[in-house]
């Protein structure tokens, strides 16, 4: 009953026999194999994108702030929400990798960034004032960090704001496979014919060891891009490893086949949380994260079955009544089986 985290659960079999693959013989170095030729035609063609340009690297924070620092200069202002996860969870690393750009936070619930609000921050920011930041970029992240999903369209009618005032999008997808089956949108609909720059490609939360891709819409950022990534220590000598991973995600469709699989169980989780006595979600369910109160005894319960999850404001202190409500957050992944969801909600219910 694990819900920690998609990041606890297991790499799929078919990307860990494309590693052992890929760890037979002799291939180019530095991005030089013929996997990672592959795999950027590959994701030319899924996205629609014949000029795009494609760059591994392993880590989501990496693919995010390289993708970052090559949109915004150190003296301009990155629009993210609140809870955006450039800003909750990457160890100031946007403000390193850009050299000290700043993030100009934005509310909205759900941790969507409202729309209103996002037009009057770039209203509010003065162009050729040197005394304060500028224009930089705009940063959405889908799926958002409280499981809410952005449409095509509403990414589309941030972007427009975010171009307006001249200034680039990108795109947070860790859980981008997520995003896509929940709304059925096409990858390009929902990337650059919405009007996003960079993509943040995830894989690491849906199947993968460890690789991430960024795609560029416009190639002429590539060259940057690439110094941007060597320059910080994220291109891999042996990158064939990386590649093998993307490939064996992107071939047949495996990557939404999975993502498809993580958002079903987080539906049946969802349903049988609700039903609960004293439980309350807190947001909408629409990907493969579920925020939920429960009582401090349907905690316990769940605890003492061996179930793992996160509080997400704080843990009950020893005093707490058994009535009293926590929040929790609950993650499923490609590798939930029904039994697993079967079994945490049986160790609830009995409380």
């Amino acid at each position: 009953m694990w819900f920690s985290s998609d990041n606890a659960g297991p790499a799929h079999p078919k990307v860990m026999a494309a590693l052992a693959a890929a760890n037979e013989g002799y291939a180019g170095s530095y991005g030089a194999d013929t996997q990672m030729q592959a795999v950027r035609g590959l994701i030319r063609e899924v996205f629609e994108a014949p000029e795009a340009e494609v760059f591994l690297v392993a880590t989501g924070t990496a693919a995010n702030v390289l993708g970052l620092a090559t949109l915004c200069p150190p003296w301009a202002t990155i629009y993210a929400h609140t809870h955006a996860h450039i800003e909750e969870d990457e160890c100031a690393a946007p403000e390193f990798y850009t050299g000290g750009a700043k993030l100009t936070l934005l509310p909205g619930a759900d941790a969507k960034i409202d729309l209103d609000a996002l037009r009057d921050a770039l209203d509010g920011t003065p162009d050729g004032f040197v005394h304060h930041v500028q224009h930089g970029a705009l940063s959405l992240t889908n799926v958002t960090e409280r499981g809410a999903v952005y449409t095509a369209g509403e990414i589309a009618e941030r972007a427009a704001l975010a171009r307006a005032h001249g200034i680039p999008v990108h795109l947070d997808g860790a859980r981008f496979a997520n995003a896509l089956v929940a709304t059925n949108a096409s990858p390009a609909e929902m990337t650059w014919r919405a009007g996003v720059d960079v993509l943040s490609l995830g894989g690491t939360k849906n199947g993968l060891m460890a690789a991430e891709a960024v795609v560029l819409f416009d190639p002429a950022r590539a060259w940057e891009f690439e110094l941007r990534r060597k320059r910080g220590a994220h291109l891999f000598s042996k990158h064939r490893f990386l590649s093998a991973q993307m490939l064996a995600y992107l071939q047949d469709g495996l990557w939404l086949d999975l993502a498809r699989a993580a958002n079903q169980s987080a539906t049946a989780l969802a349903e049988g949380l609700a039903d609960l006595p004293g439980a309350r979600m807190l947001h909408p369910v629409e990907a493969n994260m579920i925020f939920a109160d429960l009582p401090r005894r349907t905690h316990d319960a769940l605890h003492a079955a061996g179930a793992h999850y996160y509080f997400w404001t704080k843990d009950p202190p020893p005093d707490a009544l058994p009535d009293a409500t926590f929040a929790a957050r609950f993650v499923t992944n490609w590798a939930t089986e029904p039994e697993d969801v079967d079994a945490f909600l049986s160790a609830a219910r009995a409380a």
